[in-house]
C-alpha cells in the first residue's frame, strides 16, 4: 500500500518595506536621527544649568561693571570703564589685591605639598587605613564659620594658646590681629586645616589607580622609595594634580569666609592687613557705598586674575610633571 506525502505550504518570504525615494525607511531616519541628538541630549541638562547659573550671571555683572547701577534708586547709566578706573585707583583695592596673594601663597602651596604626603603615607599598608583615611576629611566637614571663631580665638594677641606655646619655648608674643604677615598666616592656617584633608584624599585615589606593577618594576631596577615617588608617582599623578592646583588658586583667591569672621568687626582688620577681594567686593556691593557697578568691576578683575593665575599653574605644573617622569 503506498501513501502519498502531502505537499508542504511553501512559506512566501516576508513582504519588503517601501525604499522611499531617498534610500531610507522613516524608522531607519528616527534611528539615525536619534543617533545623533540622544548623546546631546543626555549632556544637555549640565549645560543648561551652567547656562542660567553660570554664564548668564558672568555676562550680567560684565554689563552692571560699565554702568552706575543704583539698586534703590533704579538708576542705571552708562559710565565705560570708568567703574574698572575707579576701582584700581582705591587704596583699599591694592590691600586687598596683596592680602589675597599673600594669603593664598601662604595656604595653597604648604597645603598641596602636605596633602600629596600624606597621601603617600596612607597609601602604605599601615594600619586602620580606614580610621586615618576618614579622619583626614573630618576638618572639612566643619563648618568654615566655626572653624574661623576657633582659630581666631587661638590667635588671640593677649590670651591664644598659640601665644602661651610660643612663651614656653621663649618666645615673645605675636599681634596675630594687627600685623600682616602674622595675621595671613593665622588665615592660611585655617584654610589649611579644612582643605588639606578634602585634597588628600584626591590624591590618595589617584595614587591607588596607579598600576602596582609599575612600581614592580621600579624596584628591581634599583629605585629606592624617594625616587619611586618622584619618578612615578607624582609624574602620574599629573591630571590630578592640575586639577587640585587649579581648584586650590580659584578657592584661595575667593576665600572670604576666615578672613571675614577672624575679627568681630569683620571689616578685615583697623588698617585692612587681612582684607581680601572678595571682601572688598561685597564692602562694595552691600557697604554704606552699595555701588553695584564698582563691586562688579572688582569681580570681573578678580575673574580674570584667576583665569591668568590658573593658566600659568597649568603649564608650571604641567612642565613639572612632565620634566619629573624624564628625570
Amino acid at each position: 500500500m503506498s501513501t502519498t506525502a502531502a505537499p508542504r505550504e511553501v512559506s512566501s518570504p516576508p513582504p519588503v518595506p517601501k525604499v522611499p525615494a531617498g534610500g531610507r525607511t522613516i524608522r531607519q531616519r528616527l534611528n539615525a536621527f536619534d543617533m545623533k541628538v540622544s548623546p546631546y541630549l543626555f549632556i544637555s541638562p549640565f549645560f543648561i544649568l551652567f547656562l542660567l547659573v553660570g554664564l548668564f550671571p558672568l555676562a550680567y555683572t560684565a554689563y552692571v561693571s560699565v554702568h552706575e547701577w543704583g539698586l534703590i534708586s533704579g538708576r542705571q547709566e552708562y559710565v565705560g570703564f570708568d567703574n574698572y578706573l575707579n576701582v584700581l585707583g582705591q587704596t583699599n583695592f591694592a590691600k586687598a589685591t596683596r592680602n589675597t596673594f599673600s594669603i593664598f601663597l601662604i595656604s595653597s602651596i604648604p597645603q598641596v605639598i602636605a596633602a600629596i604626603a600624606i597621601a603617600a603615607v596612607l597609601d602604605q599598608n599601615i594600619r586602620a587605613r580606614t580610621f586615618w583615611r576618614m579622619g583626614v576629611l573630618l576638618p572639612y566637614v566643619v563648618a568654615p564659620v566655626a572653624v574661623a571663631l576657633i582659630f581666631s580665638r587661638l590667635f588671640a594677641d593677649q590670651s591664644g594658646m598659640v601665644n602661651e606655646l610660643l612663651g614656653l619655648v621663649g618666645i615673645d608674643p605675636i599681634r596675630w590681629h594687627a600685623e600682616v604677615l602674622p595675621s595671613h598666616f593665622a588665615i592660611a592656617t585655617m584654610v589649611n586645616f579644612r582643605w588639606t584633608g578634602y585634597n588628600t584624599l584626591i590624591f590618595l585615589a589617584a595614587m591607588q589607580a596607579i598600576p602596582r606593577d609599575v612600581y614592580e618594576a621600579a624596584i628591581i631596577d634599583g629605585a629606592g622609595r624617594l625616587r619611586t615617588f618622584f619618578s612615578v608617582t607624582v609624574p602620574m599623578l599629573r591630571p590630578t594634580l592640575i586639577f587640585v592646583i587649579i581648584t586650590a588658586t580659584i578657592g584661595g583667591l575667593q576665600i572670604f569666609d576666615e578672613p571675614r569672621m577672624y575679627d568681630q568687626l569683620g571689616q578685615g582688620g583697623s588698617d585692612r592687613q587681612w582684607l581680601t577681594l572678595t571682601m572688598y567686593l561685597y564692602e562694595l556691593g552691600w557697604g554704606p557705598q552699595k555701588s553695584f557697578g564698582q563691586a562688579s568691576a572688582v569681580a570681573w578683575i578678580l575673574f580674570l586674575i584667576i583665569v591668568v593665575i590658573g593658566l600659568v599653574n597649568f603649564m608650571i605644573t604641567r612642565r613639572v610633571a612632565t620634566t619629573g617622569g624624564k628625570s
